[in-house]
């Protein structure tokens, strides 16, 4: 697969500019770049998403033109999209046969759901063919996305960080399976932030910058501080994060949130969070850890008066609340980073001003006397914008056209100015580059050195390990244990994870 010369302009912005790519047969080729650097956009033209303004794609030595993703999959081209493409109200089994050839003309439910189960095996890719994809946690939806592309053997298959919500050993069935699928003449563009799966998985590495391609170089020669530099330009300095800043504010004594043995209610009826007890103090962050599906969500739309408890109590500065309603909790002084910014946290057909002040519409100055200022929330959206360090061209355009890694951090600016308590922040450097990530992390930092508490829920033992005064590992719903994290053990907490309670007073 050949692209040459691919142009893509938006108003306002050149998201492609003359870019040139080869990727071989049997080649994993990574594909490297800040947020907002081009890489989905590009890897839009190549599946008919988008069509290029500029320049040509070939396919075989035959120049191509794919006006659908239905053409460009014709051509064998499947990509995993980093947002997913699943239709909610459908099963895993329904969702891994729509559109798909080989899906019988007529089948039942068991049959179909038979099936799924045979592909997840043979991908090694855990999942429920019988479950409502609405019902599945981020992790679970993005495991049968690749499901979906691995099952219909796309020639050139496109993974968008296809690893962001699979554990360390999920990751590493999935490499087994794209050496296998690329040593049998096929070609894997692998799309990635983090540096250590490039360097270990890729054949061939490209890096873009502001919508060009920088450089292509062979892995076995690069080092992740090369690539990182070559990303964005400049050497990345990572500072210590458990270092309190000069001045930070104390742990506070007492819990401003605690959750009393607290139970809730998955979106399928089945018991998601089960006896959970858990203080959350002013100044500390309390790092969440276990594998995806394990009750973070619900644990996240519990704290954040998303989710009612069924049984037990939360307290807000030694207050039960009475109601689960977000806008209390908003009002309350706690913030929310979901997992899923670009339908969780925002509205993607709305305008970037109305997602950057939709939390503050009551207030002043937004609004006053119970009437909407537009001038007032076209300055405070700048504002926000420009502590999130996110360059917008275009305040009123659908939030939906930042991209990933812009949406996370303007979500990330728009919850920390309602933090005053807490700031509950799932998975918040997912799909981040190596810079945006210190970026997101140093936002946290300063919040908690403010006084604020913070729930970090993260399957990134090392995120967890450089920022949480304490970690809590959830597993089916329950806390296995909490960790200080000055008496931490890797081992432990890997043992918690796969379901074993810790017995406390155990070094």
């Amino acid at each position: 697969m050949q692209l040459k010369g691919i142009a893509k302009y938006f108003p306002g912005v050149v998201a492609n500019e003359n870019v040139h790519l080869e990727v071989m047969p049997g080649e994993i080729h990574a594909l490297l770049g800040e947020n907002g650097a081009g890489k989905s956009t590009l890897m839009n033209i190549l599946t008919g998403i988008y069509q290029p303004d500029a320049g040509e794609i070939i396919i075989d030595g035959y120049a191509r033109q794919f006006s659908t993703p239905v053409q460009a999959i014709a051509a064998g081209i499947g990509m995993v999209h980093q947002h997913f493409k699943l239709v909610q109200a459908f099963t895993v089994a329904e969702n891994i046969h729509l559109g798909w050839s080989d899906t019988p003309r007529r089948a039942s439910a068991p049959v179909l759901e038979a099936r799924t189960q045979a592909l997840a095996d043979r991908f090694n890719l855990a999942t429920r063919p019988g479950a409502r994809v609405s019902d599945l946690s981020t992790g679970e939806q993005q495991r049968v996305e690749i499901l979906r592309v691995l099952a219909r053997d796309a020639r050139v298959l496109i993974l968008d960080e296809p690893t962001a919500v699979l554990t360390p050993a999920e990751a590493r069935e999935l490499f087994k399976a794209l050496r296998v699928f690329a040593a049998a003449g096929n070609a894997v563009i692998f799309i990635s932030h983090k540096l250590d799966e490039v360097l270990e998985i890729s054949d061939r590495v490209s890096i873009l910058r502001g919508g060009r391609k920088i450089a292509t170089e062979n892995t076995a020669d690069c080092t992740p501080r090369l690539l990182a530099r070559r990303m964005v330009g400049r050497d990345i300095v990572l500072a210590d994060m458990r270092q309190r800043a000069p001045g930070a504010r104390p742990v506070s004594a007492t819990p401003v949130v605690r959750l009393d043995n607290v139970s809730a209610l998955g979106d399928g009826g089945h018991l998601a969070l089960s006896g959970v007890s858990l203080d959350i103090r002013a100044g500390e962050i309390v790092g969440i850890a276990g594998v995806a599906g394990n009750g973070q969500r619900e644990l996240s739309q519990v704290l954040t008066g998303i989710r009612p408890p069924s049984a037990g109590r939360i307290l807000i500065e030694g207050q039960e609340v009475s109601a689960s309603d977000p806008a209390t909790f908003a009002d309350s002084g706690i913030g929310h980073i979901p997992e899923d910014r670009l339908h969780s946290g925002l509205a993607p057909a709305l305008s970037v001003t109305v997602n950057a002040v939709m939390r503050e519409y009551g207030r002043s100055p937004v609004s006053q006397g119970g009437l909407y200022r537009p001038a007032a929330a076209a300055a405070l959206a700048r504002e926000i914008a420009a502590a999130a360090e996110v360059a917008i061209p275009d305040f009123g355009m659908p939030v939906r056209n930042l991209s990933g890694g812009n949406q996370q951090r303007l979500v990330a600016r728009r919850e920390i100015r309602i933090a005053s308590k807490v700031l509950v922040a799932a998975y918040p450097s997912r799909g981040l580059d190596v810079g945006a990530i210190n970026t997101m992390l140093r936002y946290i930092v300063e919040l908690r050195d403010a006084g604020a508490g913070i729930v970090l829920i993260s399957e990134e033992l090392e995120e967890l390990l450089n920022l949480s005064d304490r970690i809590a590992v959830l597993y089916e719903g329950k806390i296995m244990g909490i960790l200080d994290n000055d008496r931490t053990d890797i081992d432990e907490i890997g043992l918690m994870m796969g379901g074993r309670m810790r017995v406390p007073g155990a070094a």
